[in-house]
């Protein structure tokens, strides 16, 4: 689609042009914030582009979660805007809007078009991008779909760990004397050639705790995907559901079949959109699984916006105890990304002291950065 606009002056054109790249990237711009929009860019030094920006996320943006995309949008519209300078202030001006889609398709029909001569700014947005960007609460079902195909590409491997379990190695510090001695038997008897064992190394076990409770559910529908792909892409997940109980949940998401593995988790979990107790969960992970082995070495990946119902100091006391064991403790909290946020939450503020790394899960952008802390090497002392 390339809609093609004329206005009476440089401000509304620029002005109503930038609304509909917006619109394009998938934000809601009422005409009366464009009009407000108008308003203020009267105001103000059109060459000042700090002030244009400011200007329009005052008045264009909505939600606090489409700030990113209004930055990537607000980025690319400039450097177009730029280059369409030269154009005579009262001579019209064309602006097309071509939505990139990453396809081929509908080549033929734009170029099929009547040319013109009117100066154009052509802006191409990547829908693979804006769905990257976009929070994980205004997703479609269509989108989440795409969004799990992206997941599954994601890679989630931490820092190996040094395994009981030794091999054989050109050198080392520990002979292997049965290696030796089988070599030996070719020279006689004579030991000339000594050989050498050392440990291996194994993949750390990554455990996933994902809150279902009803705080989280405009999250949950595309946390649990994330988790479905971390468990059927790699050995060595263990995946549970969060709330005001805790449900294992690895083998009903091991199946490679997104929609069978998801509905056989749905089914599994009796408490979804209810209540949350982090606390009493947590202490039931560590007593049953975590503290017994599961979390030992482990990177533990707690996925949760730390509203809890119960006992704040139940909580700071099992995260305490799960970070003594745990090779890394990551907290993911949607809510991150909204500007001006703080662990207000009583069960946030009583696990941030106990956890390595605090970050967001809004977006499949945020995943991606997750995917890269899981494969830090840890800092603790």
């Amino acid at each position: 689609m390339s809609p093609t606009l004329h206005a009476q002056t440089p401000t509304e054109r620029m002005a109503v042009a930038f609304a509909r790249v917006l619109r394009g990237a998938g934000l809601r711009v009422p005409l009366g914030s464009v009009l407000t929009f108008v308003d203020a860019l009267g105001r103000l030094e059109m060459h000042d582009r700090d002030h244009v920006y400011w200007a329009g996320r005052a008045t264009l943006v909505r939600n606090p979660e489409d700030i990113p995309l209004y930055d990537r949008s607000f980025e690319v519209f400039w450097l177009a805007a730029s280059a369409a300078d030269d154009a005579a202030p009262d001579e019209p001006l064309h602006i097309t809007l071509a939505i990139d889609d990453d396809s081929d398709e509908g080549d033929d029909e734009q170029g099929s078009s009547e040319a013109s001569d009117d100066p154009q700014i052509t802006l191409r947005f990547s829908a693979m991008e804006v769905l990257r960007h976009k929070d994980f609460a205004s997703y479609s079902d269509d989108e989440l779909i795409t969004a799990q195909q992206l997941m599954t590409r994601l890679r989630f491997i931490g820092p190996p760990r040094r395994s009981l379990r030794h091999h054989r190695s050109r050198r080392g510090r520990r002979p292997d004397l049965q290696a030796t001695m089988r070599s030996a038997l070719r020279t006689g008897g004579e030991p000339i050639r000594r050989q050498w064992k050392q440990p291996g190394e194994k993949l750390r076990r990554l455990v996933l705790l994902v809150d279902v409770s009803g705080s989280m559910e405009p999250y949950a529908r595309a946390l649990l995907r994330f988790v479905h792909a971390a468990v059927s892409g790699r050995q060595r997940v263990e995946a549970f559901a969060i709330g005001t109980r805790l449900t294992r949940v690895t083998r009903e998401l091991n199946s490679r079949d997104p929609d069978k593995a998801l509905t056989q988790a749905g089914n599994r979990v009796l408490d979804w959109s209810g209540g949350t107790r982090l606390g009493d969960c947590i202490r039931r992970f560590n007593d049953q699984w975590g503290v017994r082995g599961m979390a030992r070495g482990a990177i533990v990946v707690v996925l949760s916006d730390g509203w809890d119902r119960g006992d704040p100091e139940v909580l700071g006391t099992e995260m305490e105890r799960l970070h003594r064991v745990a090779y890394h403790v990551i907290w993911v909290n949607p809510l991150k990304v909204t500007p001006g946020y703080a662990p207000l939450a009583r069960g946030m503020a009583a696990a941030l002291p106990h956890v390595d790394h605090f970050v967001e899960g809004h977006s499949m952008a945020a995943m991606e950065e997750l995917a890269r802390v899981i494969a830090m090497e840890s800092t603790r002392g």
